[in-house]
């Protein structure tokens, strides 16, 4: 009889263990994703998606390669239809057919990534959220500056020749809020970098991105980041020996000899957060930014066979400053705008037709990023970054 109510005992803890919704409403989600696999973004997303479904023991559906057109919305539609009462989407140009879909579905949780309107379209069932990945950035920008400095200090390179390069996407604030935060990091360690940015229209494009690799790498660029979601520039790096920091997973095994780390956001957490909310009853904040802190925020591990010596305690010793509020990523005394510090900055939070600015964002002797709505809004354009083309 003892075994028999020990045995009954172990199964009962081991279903609480795989199924914690039990006691709340069902919950199923839907997840949409602007690419699959192939792309490093999705693939972030995707796996963050299904750690988080299956620890809480929660049904969910992927819908991958689904274009920031109307597809998007019937897609959360079906899903809806289809019993999911929490529709997450990943990128910024689903936002307007989610909030679509967020009319027409008054009891489903519509989640969106990257997007900018939840917190002025008043919609109980629509919520925005992203991460401070600025911070990723900046320590990712350390080790670059760190690199930097050891090929000045083996005599490869002169300190006024320590220029980094760029891949962006597209000159939304998003990506200027990255490389600016990047070039920043590298600052902190390294005073004499500058940045070349080049531009590919578009958030996955291998060919462009590999194009923007050779691009940059001809114009002298010796230590190389990006923000798009191909392995075609860190593999135009590897061939050419050009040291690199990427962008949403490792690329050590592809690049062992260049690759140096990668920043990402780890969406796991915001996942759990909203299905236990549904589960339970409760509200999704209508605009959620996660950041180191929250674990929302991670850099993959450090390949030291192209890391600068020093780097790994560089990176550590600048994330405890972060953690207790002594370092501020857009800090106006480490920046400067056409020769001149910042006191001032209205920016377009409360996004219109026109992208009227409307925020004063630097107080206390910074700049406020994705403190006002989770997107980032940061879209100054600071000394020592120079734009290759800007007509995305």
């Amino acid at each position: 009889m003892k075994k028999i109510i020990a045995l009954v005992l172990v199964l009962a803890l081991c279903l609480g263990a795989v199924s914690v919704m039990a006691e709340g409403t069902k919950v199923k989600v839907g997840f949409i994703f602007l690419h699959d696999e192939n792309s490093t973004y999705d693939l972030n997303f995707i796996n963050a998606a299904k750690e988080a479904c299956e620890k809480l023991g929660v049904e969910y559906v992927l819908k991958p390669n689904i274009g920031e057109s109307e597809a998007c919305y019937e897609v959360a539609a079906d899903l809806a239809d289809a019993g999911c009462n929490i529709v997450f989407a990943d990128s910024f140009g689903h936002e307007d057919y989610m909030i679509q879909a967020a009319k027409e579905y008054p009891n489903v949780q519509f989640c969106h990534a990257t997007g900018t309107k939840a917190h002025t379209e008043g919609l109980a069932n629509f919520h925005n959220a992203f991460a401070s990945i600025y911070e990723g950035r900046y320590l990712g920008g350390i080790a670059a500056g760190m690199k930097l400095n050891q090929l000045i200090e083996e005599g490869k390179i002169t300190a006024d020749q320590a220029k980094l390069g760029y891949i962006g996407a597209f000159t939304y604030a998003e990506v200027i809020s990255g490389y600016t935060s990047f070039f920043l990091g590298a600052r902190s360690v390294c005073p004499s970098a500058t940045m070349e940015v080049t531009f590919t229209g578009s958030w996955y494009d291998p060919a462009l991105e590999q194009e923007g690799a050779i691009k940059l790498i001809n114009d002298k660029c010796v230590v190389i980041s990006e923000h798009a979601d191909s392995m075609g520039a860190p593999s135009e790096c590897e061939k050419n020996n050009i040291p690199f920091v990427f962008y949403n997973g490792s690329a050590k095994d592809a690049c062992p000899n260049t690759y140096i780390v990668a920043s990402r956001i780890n969406w796991a957490p915001y996942f759990e957060l909203i299905i236990n909310a549904v589960a339970n009853g409760e509200t999704i904040p209508v605009d959620y930014t996660g950041d180191i802190a929250s674990n929302s925020v991670l850099l993959a591990e450090l390949n030291e066979t192209a890391a600068a010596p020093g780097t790994a305690e560089a990176i550590e010793e600048a994330k405890a400053k972060m953690l207790n509020g002594e370092l501020k990523v857009f800090d106006t005394a480490t920046w400067a705008k056409d020769g001149a510090a910042l006191s001032s900055y209205m920016a377009d939070v409360d996004t219109d037709a026109a992208y009227t600015p409307d925020t004063e964002v630097i107080a206390d002797g910074y700049f406020h990023e994705s403190e006002y709505r989770s997107a980032p809004y940061f879209d100054v354009q600071i000394d020592g970054i120079t734009l290759l083309d800007t007509a995305f």
